[in-house]
């Protein structure tokens, strides 16, 4: 658990400075270590809304699960710079700040507030899902994903995002409970299949899931992965990303190097990665440079204590 959340900050710090670049401009220099400035002009080290809102999970989470309350902490990041980098929000997503801005706005509930049309997938629900999986994975896989729907759905409410959130929280839950990274897709594919396919409101999104649930995305050449913000792309982007590389630290850099939409990728990529292989080949230099190191730990070693204390209440 601690190393998947430490992997996906390093993962979206490393993609901050060069968030936007085209892949072919990064071919020609490409990411090889942790960088600061560039495209947001802030140091080394600085993480952007995907941890923000990553960490504002985990810290609702340790007092235990409530929509109302994640909404809420998510508007204090939002408005109020809760659980930012620097003090300030220097990038949000347009779908997350008009959900965000309903609840704080006009009092909607955050079990109401997602954005459902069809521009309305993307990106933005999948980079904080990993600590809702964490929690939950000692669940079955219906009430696993049910709660991954729930939370996605404070933002992102159309069924493309949901289901894109709930593809990666499979994935996900088969890495954390050991399964090779190989067998880990091959089983959340099944599992995704069984689930969705008898829901109609799910299984009209089936076909632009068709890539992943062909068991070949990781055959794919990389001209053929797309890595902008958009739901399906980032995820894509993230499972080839971790079944072509051997490491933490090849993933993270085989997936900021896609270029465009480089810190959710990151962060999404290293999520898994740090299920898979942990954080042994990641430099020390790497996480010590995380803004806000200490208030990072704090908050991972008590959310890491409730997820187990949750997945131990499940068991019994």
């Amino acid at each position: 658990m601690r190393s998947a959340i430490y992997a996906g900050i390093i993962g979206d710090a490393l993609g901050v400075p060069v968030e936007a670049t085209p892949r072919h401009e990064l071919a020609l220099c490409s990411v090889k270590n942790m960088l600061g400035y560039g495209r947001y002009d802030q140091p080394e080290g600085t993480w952007s809304d995907d941890s923000s809102l990553t960490l504002c999970t985990m810290e609702s989470l340790i007092d235990g699960y409530n929509v109302e309350a994640l909404g809420k902490n998510f508007c204090r990041w939002l408005f109020e710079g809760h659980w930012t980098s620097t003090g300030v929000v220097f990038d949000a997503g347009i779908t997350t700040f008009l959900a965000l801005d309903k609840i704080r706005s006009n009092g909607v509930s955050a079990r109401e507030s997602g954005c459902m049309h069809e521009d309305d997938n993307g990106n933005g629900a999948l980079m904080r899902m990993l600590p809702v999986v964490l929690y939950f994975y000692r669940e079955d896989t219906a009430t696993l994903l049910t709660r991954i729907h729930e939370t996605a759905s404070i933002s992102h409410a159309h069924c493309r995002a949901k289901m894109g959130c709930g593809v990666y929280a499979l994935m996900a839950r088969e890495l954390l409970l050991g399964i090779d990274k190989t067998e880990a897709y091959r089983r959340t594919v099944d599992l995704a299949i069984a689930h969705y396919t008898p829901l109609p409101e799910y299984k009209a999104e089936m076909p632009h899931f068709i890539r992943i649930f062909s068991n070949t995305i990781a055959s794919l050449p990389q001209e053929h992965i797309r890595s902008s913000g958009y739901i399906i792309d980032t995820l894509e982007a993230s499972i080839w990303c971790l079944l072509n590389q051997t490491s933490t630290k090849e993933t993270l850099l085989a997936a900021v190097n896609l270029g465009l939409d480089t810190d959710t990728t990151g962060m999404v990529a290293g999520g898994l990665a740090g299920l898979c292989y942990g954080l042994d080949d990641i430099p020390d230099s790497w996480l010590d440079s995380l803004a806000r190191k200490s208030a990072i730990d704090v908050c991972v070693e008590a959310f890491v204590a409730a997820a187990l204390f949750r997945g131990a209440e499940v068991n019994s």
